[in-house]
């Protein structure tokens, strides 16, 4: 006998005024499978992920979990299913600890009392060699570490389906690679993951079928072993592209804006660097170089730092953000 796939959804549709947001969309999602999710901004991709999780209702169309038709009516709904979703703002509460997150809701407790010798969110955390103290603060943790708290969280609830949406837009290569051995180690239990993502390099290094959607329709799916990054990008946009961008050069002009030896006291060090009239200049690095914090004390948004800031040739001193949009 085969066996039932994990997740089917059928025939999806949903409208919102003057808005036919999904028009009969199909996902099907495998045991220990990494399913991408791929399209444009305003496909439907996050739209379908809603109706999934209970946020919106569909206004027609089936959803089967382990051959089993279900009704999900709301977010309890999802949950009692075994879906969890993993959005890329994360929901987290910043001044409580891990433990208090990852069991927000659905305490154990004895009465209104919250037994925390029950609390086994630190052997969740280990069981992962995610090397966090569950007592830590949330705010104390990086992004990388949140999303980490967040996936233990829902694998804290017996999640069988998980839906990650961008969840490398904001962590480093490093943070990247533990967050897809992770990622591995789940679809090893039999969990099945909808992977979201804007990155084409990712499709090849972790998921196994990637599902298309344009303009809230389903366009098709394919074996990313089996396909092209080309044929992908024609889905999306509907047509083969030749040209991705144009890129046109100007020669720079003189000086207008000049900093050198910046420092923040913290993270910036005696930073140096030059715009020129009609130039971009880009601030690449990672999570936590200090590129966010070195524009913060050009913008003002530093009470203190050291260093000289030059416009057009004149030595200015920004003291807040009206101050430097007046210059």
């Amino acid at each position: 006998m085969k066996e039932e796939k994990l997740l089917v959804m059928k025939n999806i549709h949903k409208t919102f005024p003057g808005v036919y947001a999904l028009n009969a969309v199909d996902l099907t999602l495998e045991r220990g499978e990494v399913h991408a999710l791929l399209g444009e901004n305003g496909a439907g991709k996050s739209t379908l992920i809603k109706v999934l999780g209970g946020i919106y209702a569909a206004d027609q169309g089936e959803v089967y979990i382990e051959g089993e038709k279900v009704e999900i009516q709301g977010v309890k709904d999802a949950q009692n299913n075994g879906i969890a979703i993993i959005h890329q703002e994360l929901v987290l509460v910043p001044h409580m600890s891990v433990a208090e997150n990852i069991f927000l809701g659905r305490e154990p407790g004895k009465g209104k009392l919250i037994d925390k010798a029950r609390m086994n969110a630190q052997e969740l955390l280990d069981a992962y060699d995610m090397k966090i103290d569950a007592d830590t603060k949330i705010n104390k943790l990086t992004i990388a570490q949140q999303q980490m708290v967040e996936i233990v969280k829902a694998i804290s609830c017996n999640s069988k389906i998980l839906v990650m949406d961008e969840p490398t837009s904001s962590i480093s290569d490093k943070e990247v690679t533990f967050l897809f051995e992770t990622m591995r180690t789940l679809t090893q239990r039999g969990v099945g993951i909808i992977y979201i993502s804007h990155k084409m390099s990712e499709l090849e290094e972790i998921c196994d079928r990637v599902t298309v959607m344009r303009d809230g329709t389903y366009i098709g799916t394919e074996i990313v072993k089996e396909t092209t990054k080309d044929k992908l990008i024609a889905m999306m946009v509907g047509r083969e592209l030749t040209k991705y961008y144009t890129r046109d050069f100007m020669k720079p002009g003189e000086v207008i804006l000049s900093c050198k030896n910046i420092s923040d006291g913290k993270m910036v060090r005696d930073a140096s660097f030059e715009v020129r009239k009609g130039e971009i200049v880009g601030f690449a690095g990672l999570v936590g170089a200090g590129r966010s914090e070195l524009m913060k004390c050009i913008f003002g948004l530093t009470k203190h730092y050291l260093g000289e800031i030059s416009l057009k040739g004149e030595s200015i001193t920004v003291k807040n953000p009206n101050d430097a949009m007046k210059k």
